[in-house]
């Protein structure tokens, strides 16, 4: 599909970022709500496969049914000239895949925080009956402040080599393939868990735990090896996170985790220091114990046959001795077995006796004596029944709670159940109150790891979502699903809370060529504490940024201090004033008259020194901040010495320079003058 092209008139493709089994994903932007999506577009050669536009709307159908922070976003569904696409939120990071391979092995803190969020997707998606059947790192997205988004719900079909299919139909990526799906089994979510755990193991591995060089190979290793044990190779992982692996990939699914809560609350704890040294898991399949059957021998096989036909005669009827021949040792082995067997019946007829004896003993010692009779788990009422027709009375009542007996009915009696007593003895009941109940304290702002401790104890279901929080501290409580003050059973209630996961982090942009309301809205929208000063700057244009104090590319929190410069442009020179006073002299012209022969010599000498009284014509220049050198700035004449001032104003830094011309002759010029 061409950049530029509009789907719906609304959704201008931009250009394609990935394909997968049936479909290719573009980045797309949103000409009405002017933001970026992803569009998924099935690709040509499916579309006149009817399965894989039922799987494709599936997608679009499970995706729409799940509001999940950790979830990507449907935003729309529709069909174009027979294209049928879904717009989807765009999110700006990288898969799973891609993060373990860039990053390699992932810390158990960091893998603990990743799986919670995509346990709590999948939690939800279950809850949903939606068994996703393709989890695997390519299918979980995560951006630069590491939050997790799950893509693919409801696809089952990925065209790779690391797939398998049974009669057309996908069993899921062959790497994190339940036992189940690979022996041809229905998938389940438990089937679902089976692959988290896998995911990870890859995380805190850096690789699966199962390879091979076809598909079938390594699906038939998930049923048939053990999986591996990723503290022989990384023993620094504790003992309790591997065990967090070892069940949730468990061959039977009996042995997994019932569900993704159950997985979430093990890895809430797998780190604390009590579970550090616990035992390896053991799935319960591989506890019980295997009862081997030893092979018949032929003899005992021929005796089993003979002894079939033998029919022991009726008692009346004497029975016909038997011809016996046997040898000397065979007799003698007859003979002991005999006397053996008259010894045994010697010493039931004893123990009868003693039996006997002892029973009509007790029995004739006191013919009153009853014994209390069970009432336990019985109402009043039929409780009293019970009593009178054991000949006894109902006494006192008492109430008290009880986790395991129903409301209103009996506990235990006073003689206690079983006790022998005499006829018409009083016997006193314990009611059952039923569970006491539990008034929930307020918990928010409390830390959640001690609050969890506390409510498990008392026997709650407790349920943890994450949110970022500027005002509670990480890893306390911003909110509770039950309000305090309320009074409930811990057995039958689930109490959620929302944990706060700190300030969000953001990563600083590079605000060169800002305007001053560019910055302001960015430090509006990220909550940024915003100082603005003004400079000059010879390289800027006024009105946008020169420098930051959060350099370009650094974490920031909201509510950190940022300060920023704005240029107002180049800063002007100061102007100089100064003067230059000069003196013109006047040079008279020469006349010169022819002397007469008679003339002495002393007449001859004025006559030669005789001279004109005509006037200098004078043009000055001046160069400065007013004026140009090439421009005449005054012109006169005179006729004798004349002083002049000139007056010159430059700008700090520069110089100035004049030339004065006498009847077009320079007399005098200078140049570089300064103040």
């Amino acid at each position: 599909m061409e950049a530029g092209k509009k789907l719906g008139g609304r959704y201008k493709i931009v250009r394609h970022i990935g394909s997968g089994g049936m479909a290719n994903v573009y980045l797309g932007h949103d000409l009405i709500l002017d933001r970026p999506v992803a569009i998924k577009v099935l690709r040509f050669d499916f579309r006149n496969n009817k399965d894989a536009l039922r799987r494709f709307q599936r997608e679009a159908l499970s995706a729409t049914q799940l509001i999940h922070p950790n979830i990507v976003g449907v935003y729309d569904v529709d069909e174009e000239d027979e294209l049928q696409y879904i717009v989807m939120e765009f999110i700006d990071g990288t898969d799973l895949k891609k993060y373990i391979d860039i990053q390699g092995r992932v810390s158990p803190e960091k893998s603990i925080h990743i799986m919670h969020q995509v346990l709590s997707a999948v939690a939800l998606a279950h809850k949903n009956r939606i068994i996703h059947r393709d989890i695997k790192p390519q299918n979980i997205l995560i951006d630069n402040q590491d939050r997790i988004k799950i893509t693919d719900f409801g696809i089952a079909v990925a065209l790779s080599e690391t797939s398998i299919t049974q009669t057309n139909t996908l069993l899921g990526s062959v790497h994190y393939l339940s036992p189940e799906q690979a022996r041809g089994s229905m998938a389940t979510s438990k089937s679902d868990i089976y692959a988290l755990g896998v995911v990870l193991y890859e995380l805190l591995s850096g690789s699966v735990p199962f390879d091979g060089e076809s598909a079938v190979s390594v699906a038939l290793k998930h049923f048939q090896e053990p999986m591996p044990s990723i503290r022989e190779s990384h023993p620094e992982i504790p003992q309790s996170l591997e065990n967090v692996i070892l069940k949730a990939t468990a061959k039977e699914p009996l042995d997994r985790y019932a569900t993704c809560e159950e997985m979430m609350e093990d890895l809430d704890t797998c780190l604390s220091e009590e579970r550090r040294h616990e035992a390896p898991f053991m799935p319960v399949s591989l506890l019980q114990e295997t009862k081997v059957l030893a092979p018949l021998s032929a003899e005992v096989v021929a005796k089993a046959d003979l002894d079939k036909t033998l029919v022991s005669p009726p008692p009346s009827v004497k029975a016909e001795p038997i011809q016996e021949y046997e040898s000397g040792r065979e007799a003698a082995v007859g003979k002991k077995k005999r006397k053996k067997w008259t010894l045994v019946l010697f010493l039931l007829l004893l123990l009868g006796l003693i039996a006997s004896f002892f029973f009509f003993f007790y029995n004739n010692q006191d013919a009153d004596a009853v014994t209390v009779p069970d009432v336990s788990n019985m109402d009043q009422a039929s409780a009293r029944l019970a009593l009178e027709d054991a000949g006894l009375v109902l006494g006192d009542i008492t109430e008290e709670y009880s986790d395991e007996v129903e409301e209103d009915f009996v506990i235990e009696t006073s003689p206690k159940i079983g006790s022998s007593v005499e006829a018409g003895d009083e016997i006193d009941l314990i009611i059952s109150l039923g569970e006491e109940l539990f008034m929930l304290l307020d918990y928010e702002g409390q830390a959640y790891e001690s609050v969890l401790e506390d409510l498990r104890k008392e026997g709650f279901t407790i349920e943890r979502t994450h949110e970022f929080s500027s005002e509670v501290a990480e890893g306390n409580i911003i909110s509770q699903s039950i309000e305090p003050g309320a009074e409930v059973k811990p057995s039958e209630t689930t109490l959620s809370f929302l944990v706060s996961d700190g300030n969000e982090s953001y990563t600083m942009r590079d605000l060169s060529g800002y305007t001053r309301k560019s910055v302001e809205d960015y430090a509006g929208q990220y909550g940024l504490s915003l100082t603005v000063t003004e400079a000059y700057s010879d390289t800027v244009a006024a009105g946008l940024v020169v420098s930051q104090s959060l350099a370009g590319g650094t974490a920031f929190v909201s509510g950190d201090a940022l300060s920023v410069v704005i240029s107002i442009g180049p800063e002007e020179p100061q102007v100089v004033s100064f003067s230059r006073t000069i003196t013109i002299p006047y040079l008279a012209a020469a006349v010169s008259e022819p002397a007469s022969e008679s003339s002495n010599s002393q007449g001859n000498e004025n006559a030669d020194s005789s001279s004109s009284n005509e006037p200098n014509h004078i043009v000055i220049y001046m160069q400065d901040e007013d004026h140009v050198i090439s421009d005449v700035f005054r012109e006169f004449d005179i006729s004798a010495d004349e002083v002049v001032t000139l007056n010159f104003r430059i700008l700090e830094g520069s110089s100035a320079s004049y030339r004065i011309e006498r009847d077009g002759e320079v007399i005098s010029e200078a140049s570089e003058l300064t103040q």
